[in-house]
């Protein structure tokens, strides 16, 4: 087995609301191998969405150790984490977060900017993967001219264009109807097969099970998984 691109030890992440204290991840020890398809599942509230943000580097846990890529997380600064968002991981949101101003292409190319790729590489690259996506006619459409499961696949172009290691999605069908969600599930299951490490956050269940892998969160703890046999 290859060996774990995201590790979390003993992981825990405690807030207050007023003079409550949340648990919202209370210990959890979790290892993803390198070229995984898991699902992370669990009810509203369960802390699956806690868990993405963290091994996202949005958020910081209050204890335990994060590894990504290879890279302990703990005690990097803000500039760090986000050197290693932008470099590491890919993200694919519910609601797409496309900016609406700017075209399918442009919008793909935005990562590359930041990672300081120069244009002309930065389009190629850009229109290469909304090829790659199927929307190789729309990449000078605005995110207001596409349907819904077009706009996931430019927000899943974006995701991909910096070859990072982690393909990280938040309910991306969401906000799709189901003959959409399912082909934006094909999509995903096409990266898998080709190396891609991606971890699906979902609270359904049948979108989860057809994922390789499933780790089921309850409460802040995970109450179940199967990560390649890993039970």
């Amino acid at each position: 087995m290859d060996k774990p691109v995201i590790q979390l030890t003993d992981v825990r992440r405690y807030y207050l609301v007023g003079d409550y204290l949340v648990k919202a991840l209370d210990g959890v020890t979790l290892s993803i191998p390198k070229g995984s398809f898991t699902a992370i599942m669990g009810p509203s509230g369960s802390g699956k969405s806690t868990m993405m943000n963290l091994i996202g580097c949005l958020d910081t846990p209050t204890s335990g150790y994060i590894t990504i890529g290879g890279e302990m997380t703990n005690g990097m600064s803000e500039a760090e984490l986000a050197y290693l968002r932008n470099e590491k991981i890919g993200f694919v949101f519910q609601q797409f977060n496309l900016l609406g101003k700017i075209n399918a292409l442009e919008n793909v190319m935005t990562p590359m900017t930041y990672a300081g790729v120069p244009h002309r590489e930065r389009r190629e690259r850009a229109e290469a993967m909304l090829e790659k996506v199927g929307l190789k006619d729309r990449m000078k459409h605005l995110p207001s001219e596409l349907s819904g499961g077009q706009k996931q696949r430019v927000a899943i172009a974006r995701a991909l264009v910096n070859d990072p290691d982690i393909l990280l999605a938040d309910e991306p069908t969401g906000a799709l109807d189901s003959k959409t969600g399912n082909e934006v599930m094909g999509l995903f299951q096409e990266l898998h097969e080709e190396g891609h490490t991606i971890v699906f956050v979902t609270h359904d269940r049948k979108l989860g099970f057809q994922c390789p892998s499933q780790v089921m969160i309850r409460d802040g703890r995970i109450v179940d998984k199967d990560v390649f046999g890993e039970s």
